[in-house]
């Protein structure tokens, strides 16, 4: 009996474990919270007690690695702590309360602190770091009553390696000192200790060769540590892919299951260079008019027929041209008179849906309101869709794809806005060479590798137009899309009058700054920029080389690009627009 009674026990004490691995990483979580805030502390008294610049810089660079080991389960949990403490140091406009937040954490501190630390900015300094003590406590006292179960673990996990891959290897919040290797190497082991937690007492088939991933990435991290030099495809194809389809594979295996949620990025996505891993229709304002094939038919012959103009001469097709990706190839669009040009050049459409905004000056957050505001410009097609409407009634043709395309059969300006962009929708399946290459279907020249690495290296390129989608549309959420100020020169060779954002917002932060837009299919979209200025890829590039605006010698004291020239030689340069071919759809290219 005793025996049994012992059996009994130890079988609930098993279980019991299986069910608490959760608690088991947030206790870990936690006691690494406790050490990120002492590390910031020691970093203060160091400052505050004036110790050389080199023991400064060394705590302020041990401080960020440490909070790379909280940063998974902070920005699951604590997004608006986390980005109090590691946000971009630029500041912020409150769209609600019309107001402009100052930057703050690791990334303003590192500017006070690299490439030299000046007493000048002691007490600045001092203050900053208050400012993030503060916000380390509100993540200590938050974090104790997040309600974790394995499923919210492994999907931190999985985000995480995307994290690393689209913000930690890129350079994105280290852009001063560039310690993004060493902050990989941290966020690495963080997965990998929380990973170990659920093999405890069980049996999983994969584990070995996961655990064998995490040895190959942290020995590669170890080994190579030159930011410029580091091969982000081979770290990403053979380690960061494989490890996220391992994690994925582990968690099947152990019958936990995946979020029940519909997000930009498919919770089922194994990698993230999966075919279709994106939802366009996660990023719809309209869930309940879900894209159809019917809609997408209905949507295509609309955007072709002039009937949505005003005086049935323009259509939407008539300014984005399939064979150019959606684009006219024109410095600006001509304008419905036929005379003057419009303000900005004509974007693509292709692959538009995986953004939180559109135009330009971000100005519309849903493709059904972009569709309308085109349609109803005076300048552009100077449509009403309530006459467009009651036209469609009388078409019998018409009426019997509405009457596919929506149940009821009804034909009003939803409808015909909600088509439109379901066809728009449906323009944004990516299948180019580069997508073939993360899938291992194909090989990358070595130009065209180079030009990657230099893409989401040295060139800077991918910390705005981030991987893999390559525009704006911030990972590994994909929640939300910026807009950059670059200090865009006109025609003439001065900076551009065009205000942008500013327009709308009426923030001064917010003067000249333009959504960063997907440069997928890049090579038939020119000219490029807002107002079409270059019509080469190398004039662009030598842009961004130069530094921007500021680079140029312009007033832009706003600018988000950094200032500092890249120094690309003329190699780089042909190299990194190399890989910017590969981004050219085969739909494109096959014609």
């Amino acid at each position: 009996m005793k025996k049994i009674y012992c059996l009994l026990f130890l079988a609930t004490l098993i279980g019991c474990q299986k069910k608490n691995r959760h608690q088991e990483v947030n206790k870990l979580f936690q006691k690494d919270i406790t050490s990120l805030i002492e590390k910031v502390a020691k970093l203060k008294y160091s400052v505050e007690e004036d110790s050389t610049e080199a023991q400064i810089q060394r705590q302020f660079l041990e401080a960020h690695q440490n909070y790379k080991k909280v940063e998974l389960l902070s920005e699951y949990y604590s997004p608006s702590v986390s980005k109090a403490i590691n946000g971009p140091a630029i500041p912020e406009f409150e769209e609600n309360d019309k107001v402009t937040v100052p930057p703050e954490g690791f990334q303003v501190i590192e500017e006070l602190v690299f490439p030299k630390y000046s007493k000048a900015n002691k007490q600045e300094l001092i203050q900053e770091l208050g400012v993030l003590e503060a916000n380390l406590t509100r993540l200590e006292k938050v974090s104790g009553s997040n309600e974790l179960t394995d499923a919210h673990v492994f999907d931190a996990m999985r985000l995480e390696v995307y994290r690393i891959i689209t913000l930690g290897i890129t350079g994105f919040d280290s852009p001063v000192v560039l310690n993004s290797l060493p902050e990989a190497l941290a966020s690495l082991e963080t997965i990998e200790k929380y990973y170990r937690v659920y093999l405890q007492d069980q049996s999983v088939s994969n584990s070995k060769q996961v655990l064998q991933t995490f040895e190959k990435g942290k020995k590669y991290l170890k080994s190579n540590t030159n930011f410029n030099a580091f091969d982000r495809a081979y770290f990403i194809k053979e380690i960061l892919n494989p490890l996220s389809k391992g994690l994925f594979k582990t968690q099947s295996e152990l019958g936990i299951s995946l979020m029940k949620e519909q997000r930009g990025l498919k919770v089922t996505a194994q990698t993230l260079f999966d075919k279709d891993a994106f939802d366009p229709e996660a990023f719809s304002g309209f869930p309940d008019y879900k894209t159809t094939p019917e809609k997408v038919e209905l949507g295509k012959k609309l955007f072709n027929d002039p009937i949505l103009s005003g005086n049935n001469t323009r259509s939407c097709a008539s300014c984005h041209h399939a064979e150019k990706a959606f684009t006219d190839g024109l410095e600006r669009a001509v304008s419905l008179d036929g005379k003057s040009m419009l303000q900005r050049n004509t974007p693509t459409l292709s692959n538009i849906a995986f953004q939180r905004v559109f135009f330009a000056d971000s100005r519309v957050s849903y493709l059904e309101d972009q569709a309308i505001a085109v349609i109803k410009n005076e300048n552009e097609m100077h449509g009403s869709l309530e006459k467009s409407a009651l036209a469609i009634q009388k078409n019998a043709e018409y009426v019997k794809s509405f009457k596919k395309a929506f149940p009821k059969g009804e034909i009003n300006e939803f409808a015909i806005k909600n088509a439109l962009a379901s066809y728009i929708r449906s323009l944004s399946q990516y299948d180019s060479k580069f997508d073939s290459y993360m899938q291992n279907e194909t090989a990358f020249t070595a130009d065209e590798k180079a030009g990657f690495n230099l893409f989401a290296g040295k060139a800077k390129c991918a910390t705005c137009h981030f991987i893999p989608l390559t525009n704006g549309t911030v990972p590994p959420n994909f929640d939300r899309s910026e807009s950059e100020i670059l200090g865009l020169p006109d025609k003439n060779k001065k900076l551009d009058g065009d205000l942008g954002k500013f327009v709308i917002t009426q923030a001064a932060i917010h003067k000249n700054s333009f959504k960063t837009p997907t440069i997928r299919n890049i090579e038939l979209t020119a000219p490029y920029m807002h107002n079409g200025v270059y019509k080469t890829l190398e004039e662009v590039i030598d842009f961004y080389n130069e530094g921007g605006g500021l680079g140029k010698g312009f007033d832009v004291p706003n600018q988000t690009l950094p200032e500092d020239k890249l120094n690309l030689s003329d190699k780089e340069k042909k190299q990194l627009i190399a890989f910017m071919k590969t981004l050219t759809d085969k739909k494109y290219s096959s014609n």
